[in-house]
């Protein structure tokens, strides 16, 4: 059974920073490539970012672009999403997600396989 949990949000002030964690279980890890993806209340949920299966190649939504960093630990089964200078705007249910094999388009929310049950980010202005 594919298990993708996800760690790390909270409640944070602008400005501040979080890191989120992703660990995934009952998969063989290098062959996913892993995104991250929020959603706000009353919105569809959205790509953030994503990272090829060997971690060199990484992708990012415009908005987050210099302020949050997608990384991957094989050997911890876990991707991580650093986010910087962070605004009320980002406020958000975040979640990882897992695409088999996936190399383009990975920021099209129905490619994905496996979804974790997400994690909580407030950033209160």
């Amino acid at each position: 059974q594919v298990q993708l949990v996800e760690s790390g949000g909270g409640l944070v002030q602008a400005g501040g920073s979080l890191r989120l964690s992703c660990t995934g279980s009952g998969l063989t890890f290098t062959w996913y490539a892993m995104g991250w993806f929020r959603q706000a209340p009353g919105k569809e949920r959205e790509f953030v970012a994503a990272v090829g299966w060997s971690g060199e190649i990484t992708y990012y939504q415009d908005s987050v672009k210099g302020r949050f960093t997608m990384s991957r630990d094989n050997a911890k089964n876990t991707v991580y999403l650093q986010m910087n200078s962070l605004k009320a705007e980002d406020t958000a249910v975040y979640y990882c997600a897992a695409d088999f094999r996936g190399l383009y388009g990975l920021d099209n929310v129905n490619r994905y396989d496996y979804w974790g049950q997400g994690t909580q980010v407030t950033v209160s202005s």
